[in-house]
């Protein structure tokens, strides 16, 4: 079993800063990541645009230069790779943790390739991994899928997006302009007003203009292999369909953490409990970092504002040893 000081599972923007900072400090460090580099962001719609500007997603005052103000999914995978290469940050790819448990004061942590033991840890996990699930029958079907890619696949497509986010937005104008033909199932009274400023007003039009087909206050009763039947306030309505993106959101792995043994708030949001001054958990040694301190609110955490969590981590780190 192999002993690290400090073990930071997920690999992720925050984790890289994390791993960044334990390096300048000189303490052993490991980042344990599932899948490859920035993982999430790997499986980000390929033409996806970010809200916020490049010197916003930048860590460790290392320049983001971008072709414009807000980059580009491809452009953020080129520098948090090449921040992982040029600083030989050292860091497990493929390897899933399968479970964390503190024995007196070290975690036992193990994956599906190794055991470790750390004197600290840092979850940094983000919320990418599970989506909102809408709960009707059908929502298994081969056709439903809770991520979207490439707008390609759906040409001549009748496509049914759920949603009314940033995701939901960028996939049926995506999808409308490689030829499909796309209907928005939008649960609240209108298009959520946190899209993308530069987004909303095209999505708007082509809704105005019946390029796009809107329904909104609706409720989906179920998924049939050519059909979906909803209501909204007034009807009950049954469309056409090929496929469905249902893009309404994403969670943290709330059993992984609860199964550590963090503490979780008792109302819906369920925010993690930590302490703000330091990032530390309910359980010493253990720390949050990243958009996972949300909980449900997953709005209430960026790259841009936790990317300072890395050095409050280490600073209190350092400070106990």
């Amino acid at each position: 079993m192999k002993h690290i000081d400090l073990i930071v599972i997920g690999g992720g923007p925050i984790g890289i800063a994390c791993g960044l900072e334990a390096k300048k400090k000189g303490l052993n460090y490991l980042i344990i990541e599932k899948g490859t580099i920035v993982n999430s962001l790997y499986n980000y719609p390929i033409n996806m645009q970010f809200f916020s500007s490049s010197e916003k997603l930048e860590i460790d005052n290392i320049p983001f230069i971008s072709k414009e103000a807000k980059p580009k999914r491809n452009e953020a995978l080129e520098y948090y790779r090449r921040i992982v290469t040029s600083n030989d940050l050292n860091i497990n790819l493929f390897e899933k943790v399968s479970s964390v448990k503190k024995n007196s004061q070290l975690f036992q942590i193990e994956t599906n390739k190794n055991n470790y033991t750390a004197t600290y840890l840092i979850v940094a996990t983000g919320f990418y991994d599970l989506p909102n699930t809408i709960n009707v029958p059908g929502e298994n079907l081969e056709k439903v899928s809770h991520y979207y890619k490439d707008p390609h696949f759906f040409a001549k497509q009748k496509l049914a997006v759920i949603g009314a986010s940033n995701s939901a937005v960028d996939a049926a104008l995506e999808c409308y302009r490689k030829g499909a033909e796309v209907t928005m199932l939008v649960r609240g009274p209108e298009i959520g007003k946190r899209v993308k400023y530069w987004v909303r007003p095209d999505i708007l039009n082509r809704i105005d203009e019946g390029s796009i087909k809107a329904f909104y206050n609706v409720t989906i009763d179920e998924i049939l292999p050519d059909k979906i039947n909803f209501k909204t306030a007034d009807r009950k309505i049954s469309i056409d369909n090929d496929y469905v993106l249902a893009l309404t959101g994403y969670k943290p792995n709330f059993e992984f953490l609860k199964n550590i043994g963090i503490q979780l708030s008792e109302d819906q949001k369920l925010y993690p409990q930590y302490n703000e001054d330091t990032m530390e958990t309910n359980i010493e040694n253990l720390y949050l970092a990243g958009v996972i301190c949300g909980g449900m609110d997953t709005h209430l955490w960026f790259i841009e504002n936790s990317r300072i969590h890395a050095t409050t981590i280490l600073k209190s780190i350092l400070k106990k040893q």
